[in-house]
């Protein structure tokens, strides 16, 4: 999940990354060098190559390639974005992936996190605004023991705990991922629910996921899919929630993105 929060710093190198984590950044160089030693060993080369782990200083290899976010994906590029993806959640054997830690913001640290804003923050001065939030809480109170319990029947994966665009790396012909220090054991429609509601997703000027293409590349037992739907409604509302209730969050978007996330969890919720 990308917080708003910068938690370390990349020092891009010819061939090699160092990412240096802040003393607070409270485990992530560990999940960090735990995921990229799993992908190493399970799918390399689809993610940097460990090289080494000092203190809170991550040494890894550099990948080819640009960001996807901030433009419109093509079916080439949509393509090898659910490759990669689908890659990932399928490389780590699920009786590894089920030792793993949770990954951070599962469902037990959204639900709270979401809660404790709304209960902190000033209600939002834009009465549709205000509407989605309260119709999003009242989803909530309804499906938290559902959201809870279908996480537990679902097959553990490996997490990359961060749909932000930016972090899919593409070199013309594939898609690499980066940046795991939330990673941990999660499960495949919560991953994906994360990346298509992520803002990242659409709130660039003229660069919208194509949510639905990107999801029917993947064959989801109906299970997943109700699940999924519900993943999608907890990552909407907590999206809601940040945008309304820090202002440092709104700022770093463009205007009326709260307003636009307010609809895009209503339409979810319908």
């Amino acid at each position: 999940m990308t917080s708003p929060w910068s938690t370390h710093t990349v020092e891009l190198l010819p061939d090699t990354v160092r990412k240096r984590f802040r003393p607070e950044a409270n485990g992530d160089p560990a999940r960090e060098w735990r995921a990229l030693t799993l992908l190493d060993r399970f799918a390399p080369g689809l993610a940097p190559r460990p090289i080494s782990s000092d203190g809170g200083v991550i040494t890894m290899s550099r990948l080819p390639g640009g960001p996807l976010r901030g433009a419109a994906l093509t079916p080439g590029q949509l393509d090898a974005l659910a490759a990669a993806v689908d890659r990932l959640l399928r490389a780590v054997p699920a009786d590894v992936a089920a030792r793993l830690p949770r990954r951070r913001w599962d469902v037990a640290h959204t639900v709270a996190a979401i809660r404790a804003r709304t209960r902190s923050a000033a209600p939002p001065e834009e009465p549709a605004v205000r509407r989605a939030l309260a119709e999003g809480m009242r989803w909530l109170a309804k499906s938290e023991p559902d959201l809870r319990g279908s996480g537990l029947a679902a097959t553990p994966v490996l997490g990359q705990a961060d749909g932000n665009l930016a972090n899919f790396l593409w070199d013309g012909s594939a898609v690499r991922v980066v940046d795991f220090e939330d990673s941990g054991r999660s499960d495949r429609p919560y991953e994906l629910a994360e990346l298509v509601e992520h803002v990242s997703a659409w709130v660039d000027p003229g660069a919208v996921l194509d949510h639905a293409g990107f999801v029917a590349r993947f064959e989801l037992s109906s299970a997943e899919a109700r699940r999924l739907l519900m993943c999608r409604r907890l990552f909407a509302l907590l999206w809601l929630v940040f945008l309304t209730g820090d202002p440092g969050t709104e700022r770093g978007h463009p205007p009326g993105t709260a307003s636009r996330q307010a609809g895009r969890l209503r339409a979810l919720l319908a």
